[in-house]
């Protein structure tokens, strides 16, 4: 059993190599994400974010694609937080009340 777990590992290990590859390099300005300009004219990806957001995603809820759809993997720690939280929100307030023993 353990030998599947290695090789499970190893080509997780290599799947995540192999999708890094087609990657920018990191502070690439060339890349495709900084080729949009603001309105001030300063390269960077959060005016491609606005412009293309609704076309892309479809969705009218600007924030919901940016975190989602173009910054998944950035922010998939903030998201598994929220995640927990409602989970919990939801096994707290569905919590029910324990009857007394006194009670009739």
């Amino acid at each position: 059993m353990k030998i599947v777990n290695w090789l499970l590992l190893i080509a997780f290990g290599a799947l995540l190599i192999y999708g890094t590859t087609g990657l920018p390099n990191r502070g690439d300005a060339g890349a495709g994400m900084h080729s949009t300009r603001s309105l001030v004219d300063s390269p960077g990806a959060s005016s491609f974010y606005i412009r293309n957001a609704l076309r892309d995603a479809k969705t009218p809820n600007m924030v919901t694609v940016i975190l989602a759809d173009y910054r998944g993997f950035d922010t998939l720690g903030e998201e598994t937080v929220i995640l927990t939280a409602g989970l919990i929100c939801f096994l707290v307030l569905r919590r029910r009340k324990k009857p007394l023993k006194n009670s009739r």
